[in-house]
C-alpha cells in the first residue's frame, strides 16, 4: 500500500506527524506533498524540524490558497507516484485541490476529519468540507456526530469513526512543548495569569470585522500574547489599525512554542477550528471569534464561548470563561492515527 499525503497548513503539518508515524508502523510507504498554501517558515518548514517530520517529497512552494492552482501540480505528483491512495486533512483548500486531483488522477480519496459541519456556507472551509466528502471513497470520521451527518447526506464513501488525529498530537507533543520551550520566561508571563490570541480566518481580516475584532482584544485587562499571522499582519497595516492596551504582539511561533504559550494561558481567544479543540484538551477555556463552529461539543459543554466580532461579547466572555467541572472525553482517545493507519492496511493495493 502506498499513499501520497497532501498536506498544506499549521493544523495538517500537526495531524500528519502521527499518522506519518502510524503508516510506516504498519507497513504503508507514504509520499508527503506540501502544496506551500502557507509558507511562513515558522508556519510550515520548521514542523519538519520539530516534529522531526520527513521532509515533503514534493514541495510545491506555490505560496497561494488557490485550489486550481495547486490541483495540476498534485496531478502530476499522482502521475509519478502512481499511489493506492490520496490522504486528505481537514478543510482547507489544500484539501480540496488534492481530492479533487485524486478524482482527476482516478485515485481513491481518504478524509481525515469527515462529516464536519458548522452550518454556515459562507465559510469556504464549510463548503470545502462538504465537496471533499462527497467525492472521498474512504472518510476518517473524528466522532459519531460526523457520521450521523454523513449517513443523512447519503455519501457514497466509507465511513469509519476512528477518533481526532489531533488529539494524538496534542497528548503527544504538549508535555514535550513545556519542557523544552522558553517563551514563557522570555515574555514574562505566568502560567495561568495571561490570555492567547490567535486570528487568522480570512472573514475576520477584512474591514470592519477586524476592526472590531481588534477593538475587543484591545479591551481585555490580562495581559493577551498575539502571534500575528501573516496574512493578519498584512490586514492590519493595510486598515492602519493598532492593537492597544495589554496585548503583545509576536511574529509567528513554533509549533512547540506556541502549544506551551497556549497550554499554559487562562483563556484562548481565536478564530481557528483547531485550537478550539486543543484548547479543550489543554484544559483552558475558549472564546471563539465566529458566529458558528463545526466543533459543537466544545461549546454544549461550556467550554467554548462564540462571540463572532462583537467587542462587547469578546471581552465579557474572557471575563467569565472556566472550564466545566466535569470534562468529558470529546473527539477520541488519542489513537485515531493507529485506527486509520491499521483500516488502510487492510485494503487492496493497485
Amino acid at each position: 500500500m502506498r499513499v501520497l499525503s497532501v498536506v498544506g497548513n499549521r493544523p495538517q503539518f500537526v495531524k500528519s506527524a502521527p499518522l506519518s508515524v502510524a503508516l510506516r508502523e504498519h507497513g504503508i510507504e507514504e509520499a508527503l506533498l506540501h502544496t506551500g498554501q502557507h509558507w511562513d517558515r515558522e508556519l510550515s518548514a520548521v514542523f519538519f524540524e520539530e516534529l522531526a517530520l520527513p521532509e515533503p517529497r514534493y514541495s510545491l512552494d506555490l505560496h497561494t490558497a488557490d485550489a486550481d492552482a495547486m490541483r495540476p501540480r498534485i496531478v502530476e505528483a499522482i502521475d509519478a507516484e502512481r499511489p493506492d491512495l490520496v490522504l486528505v486533512y481537514g478543510d482547507t483548500n489544500s484539501t480540496l485541490a488534492g481530492a479533487e486531483a485524486g478524482v482527476e488522477a482516478a485515485v481513491p480519496v481518504a478524509h481525515v476529519e469527515a462529516g464536519l459541519r458548522s452550518g454556515d456556507l459562507a465559510m469556504p472551509e464549510e463548503r470545502n468540507r462538504i465537496a471533499v466528502d462527497r467525492v472521498a471513497s474512504i472518510l476518517f470520521a473524528p466522532e459519531e456526530r460526523s457520521r450521523e451527518t454523513l449517513e443523512r447526506e447519503r455519501v457514497p464513501g466509507r465511513i469509519e469513526v476512528v477518533g481526532d488525529v489531533m488529539a494524538d498530537a496534542t497528548k503527544r507533543l504538549a508535555p514535550v512543548a513545556r519542557r523544552r520551550s522558553r517563551i514563557l520566561d522570555e515574555l514574562d508571563l505566568t502560567p495561568g495569569r495571561f490570555l492567547t490570541a490567535t486570528v487568522h480566518r480570512e472573514a475576520n481580516t477584512r474591514g470592519e470585522r477586524l476592526r472590531r475584532i481588534v477593538d475587543g482584544l484591545s479591551r481585555l485587562t490580562e495581559p493577551v500574547a498575539f502571534p500575528v499571522h501573516p496574512r493578519t499582519s498584512v490586514a492590519l497595516e493595510r486598515d492602519g489599525l493598532e492593537l492597544t492596551g495589554n496585548v503583545v504582539t509576536l511574529p509567528p511561533l513554533g509549533y512547540l512554542d506556541f502549544a506551551a504559550l497556549a497550554a499554559q494561558s487562562r483563556v484562548i481567544v481565536t478564530d481557528s477550528g483547531g485550537l478550539q479543540k486543543e484548547a479543550y484538551w489543554y484544559g483552558v477555556p475558549c472564546v471563539t471569534l465566529r458566529p458558528s463552529t463545526e466543533w459543537t461539543a466544545t461549546v454544549d459543554v461550556g467550554a467554548n464561548t462564540l462571540v463572532d466580532d462583537d467587542p462587547d461579547r469578546l471581552a465579557a466572555a474572557v471575563e467569565r470563561a472556566s472550564m466545566p467541572a466535569e470534562r468529558p472525553q470529546l473527539y477520541g482517545d488519542g489513537h485515531a492515527a493507529d485506527r486509520i493507519a491499521k483500516a488502510l492496511s487492510m485494503l487492496p493495493g493497485r
